[in-house]
């Protein structure tokens, strides 16, 4: 029964994590979950943290157990898009990009329309494609290049500043407006930066209220475990859920191997803190 038991507990599982809760609470929570299951006898188990969410966002969290812990390796070298859905408050800008923060300005929106956001979303994107070009390293004048930027599989081949691939606006009701972003290498912290930057482009200021992962590479809102599901049952049926698709999309995302650069290990955080302008990302390789 244990053997079993444990089988079962070896992969990759996703837990919808809510606003105001820590990353490492979070996974300490799942992990005390697991270990006070007595009949099971875990003496061991340790559960590692993919890509991380700060305190402020919610959203989608990928979580690892047993060898799970080398399949969030392995989904940290495949670089995977990231789907968030951020949304953002016109008229104020704070210290820290955040609705919260210490405020420093405030202004008038009244001349900001939906087709002036929309025309920056589309100068963004153009400049992350370019930057994302650059860092795939890719032969451009090759087929098999060509199928790759046709269907949106480039990738860049090592850890790269924040590259968004999509973004578009989803609502637009003054002074809030809702973005979508498709993106990898970046932090939340950068995604609200990036609607700051947005405010000052339109000629006005604006603040992030709220920054949520909908997608992390193969996983979705609709595989997060919500809270109430953080037990042993649940979590084995996720992971047993998941192991097809996964090792399905590991094996098509590691073809070719994307690089030989060494991962944080299991349970830390993967994403860099360096603050860049979300507008204007670097687009030379190598820094």
């Amino acid at each position: 029964m244990r053997s079993a038991g444990l089988a079962r507990l070896q992969g990759l599982f996703a837990v919808y994590k809510p606003p105001g809760l820590k990353w490492k609470h979070l996974r300490d929570t799942v992990e005390l979950q697991l270990l006070k299951v007595r009949g099971l006898a875990f003496t061991s188990l340790k559960v590692g943290v993919g890509h991380r969410l700060d305190s402020q966002a919610s959203g989608v969290l990928v979580l690892g157990v047993g060898h799970g812990c080398g399949l969030l390796t392995d989904m940290y070298n495949a670089h995977l898009t990231k789907d968030y859905t951020v949304r953002g408050l016109l008229g104020k800008a704070t210290d820290d990009f955040c609705e919260d923060g210490r405020l420093v300005e405030k202004t008038t929106y009244d001349h900001v329309t939906r087709e002036k956001l929309d025309r920056i979303l589309a100068v963004i994107q153009g400049s992350h494609q370019k930057a994302l070009v650059t860092y795939s390293s890719l032969d451009l004048q090759t087929q098999e290049a060509y199928e790759m930027a046709v269907s949106g599989v480039i990738r860049p081949m090592n850890k790269s500043p924040m590259l968004i691939t999509g973004i578009r606006c989803l609502q637009f009701a003054p002074p809030e407006f809702l973005l979508e972003v498709q993106c990898m290498h970046e932090t939340q912290k950068q995604l609200r930066r990036l609607v700051h930057e947005i405010g000052l482009e339109l000629k006005s200021t604006a603040v992030c209220t709220q920054v949520r992962r909908t997608r992390d590479g193969f996983f979705t809102l609709d595989d997060a475990l919500l809270r109430t599901q953080w037990d042993l049952p649940s979590i084995q049926g996720a992971i047993q859920a998941a192991a097809p698709r996964v090792a399905a999309e590991l094996e098509k995302s590691l073809r070719p191997s994307l690089g030989t650069q060494e991962p944080p290990g299991p349970g830390q955080p993967w994403d860099s803190e360096r603050p860049r302008s979300a507008l204007e990302p670097e687009s030379h390789v190598g820094h």
